[in-house]
């Protein structure tokens, strides 16, 4: 133990104290819970809070090692859980108001692995509305503001878990990742997240009751969001794994170390579109830490990049397009989160026909089969999260060009997404506004070990940014 307060110790720290009994499940449980009625008012990242659940929970970690059980790994370690994650005692409400009152009947698998890893839900994090917004806000429980720069989005849409895991509310966060919903929101938060490879860990929710778009079984993913790159590690071990229930998700070992060929292709600029210098600052400092530590580092962009990002684009938005027609839904989007997808889909080719649309997907095995191609030459990829540091608030809803102007910034971001690749968001220091920045580490398929290996190299060079203690005139 150290003498630092228990809200600013990892997830591995955390379970390392409790298991040993230096302290008890209910004081990590307390001080955490703390903190969060402290600083939860100021930045809006959690909408409901567990107090009388967790700390239940927490002595009964603490009956159990008292009498010498087995509690789990992660015993007495709090956690969040995004808005459309499921867990039993509270709504999945996705952000929306008319699902309020609407709770699951089982844990999502991720949950219920977690639970028996010996860990406590303390809280729920914020999105926007059905995730549809790089930006987390929504009409049901408000706006979440970045701890750094409250002028600035905090990203999404698992942009509450990540500023909970930032200012110390949680050393663990779970989202998800459609077209970066995990990785931007750490890179605007300072913190660490881990995009896994599509179908390593199970879906949000266990029961698929509806049709599900290929977008979502292809695209979308579920993660973890931490302080500290092992703690991505020790959380991914934990909650992959197909569950006899979604049938996408698939078992394969998960490796604890990476022993192959450290070789990096560095692309600092995509497809030569430009980034802001603070962008291109951080991709030179992740690229040296590699450097020193042993990688070898090529300046090679992937292949087909546009291609990818576009095709993610148009696909997306045609799926979202027939979802959300007037009278499609029980009841509205938020006014952003309408405003966004008007413009966005004026801004994008609609695939109408059933050949466009087909067409498209059979145009991602091409795609595919360029980066499996590339990524046997250099097994991880060094890039930007975005191409540019987060933008004001309103920005995405300035006008159709704006959505663009942000998808051009996330080109890599969805391209990661539009093939189903591992990668890991990891903070690379301060810019000279003290604004948080960051790089990912993109693996090649099911290659979560060798993102890892990488992006805990950066850390070891780079340090680590998070908890934030900030005062509250930081923030008002």
């Amino acid at each position: 133990m150290t003498n630092r307060p228990l809200w600013q110790l990892s997830l591995s720290e955390l379970a390392e104290a409790v298991r040993a009994r230096a302290v008890t499940a209910r004081a990590v449980i307390d001080a955490h819970l703390a903190r969060i009625d402290e600083i939860n008012p100021i930045v809006n990242a959690l909408t409901v809070v567990f107090h009388d659940r967790a700390r239940a929970l927490a002595e009964e970690v603490d009956r159990r090692l008292a009498a010498g059980e087995d509690a789990g790994p992660l015993a007495g370690v709090p956690f969040t859980v995004k808005e459309n994650i499921d867990i039993t005692w509270s709504a999945t409400t996705s952000g929306w108001a008319f699902l309020a009152e609407v709770a699951a009947a089982k844990d999502a698998t991720m949950v219920r692995r977690l639970l028996e890893a010996g860990a406590i839900p303390v809280a729920r994090g914020n999105m926007p509305d059905w995730g549809l917004r790089w930006d987390t806000d929504n009409d049901l429980f408000g706006r979440t503001i970045n701890p750094w720069d409250p002028q600035r989005v905090p990203g999404g849409s698992s942009g509450g878990d990540a500023v909970a895991v930032a200012t110390g509310m949680t050393p663990l966060g779970l989202g998800n990742d459609y077209g970066g919903s995990l990785r931007l929101p750490a890179y605007a938060a300072g913190v660490c997240a881990l995009r896994p490879s599509a179908g390593r860990i199970p879906a949000p929710s266990v029961d698929v009751l509806e049709p599900v778009p290929l977008s979502l079984q292809f695209f979308a993913v579920n993660g973890p969001i931490a302080r500290r790159v092992d703690d991505l590690d020790t959380a991914f071990g934990l909650m992959h794994g197909a569950d006899g229930s979604d049938p996408t998700a698939v078992t394969i070992p998960h490796p604890s170390s990476y022993d192959g060929a450290r070789r990096a292709a560095v692309v600092r600029d995509p497809l030569g579109w430009g980034v802001d210098p603070q962008v291109a600052a951080a991709v030179d400092r992740a690229a040296d830490a590699l450097s020193a530590a042993g990688w070898e580092i090529i300046e090679a962009e992937p292949p087909l990049i546009e291609e990818a990002a576009t095709l993610w684009r148009k696909i997306s938005t045609t799926e979202m397009v027939g979802a959300f027609l007037p009278g499609a839904l029980p009841m509205p989007l938020s006014q952003g989160s309408t405003q966004y997808f008007l413009d966005n889909a004026k801004e994008t080719e609609i695939l109408e026909s059933g050949q466009a649309y087909g067409g498209a997907w059979a145009q991602r095995a091409v795609i595919a089969a360029a980066w499996e191609r590339f990524q046997s030459e250099y097994p991880v990829i060094l890039g930007p999260v975005s191409a540019r540091r987060m933008p004001e608030i309103g920005f995405d809803l300035s006008g159709p060009e704006a959505t663009t102007e942000l998808w051009r910034a996330h080109r890599l971001l969805v391209t990661v997404n539009f093939l189903g690749l591992p990668s890991v968001a990891v903070p690379t220091g301060l810019d000279e506004d003290s604004l948080p920045t960051g790089v990912q580490l993109i693996g090649p398929r099911n290659g979560e070990h060798i993102a890892l290996a990488a992006a805990r190299d950066v850390e070891a060079a780079l340090g680590t940014l998070t908890p934030v203690n900030f005062s509250t005139k930081v923030v008002a």
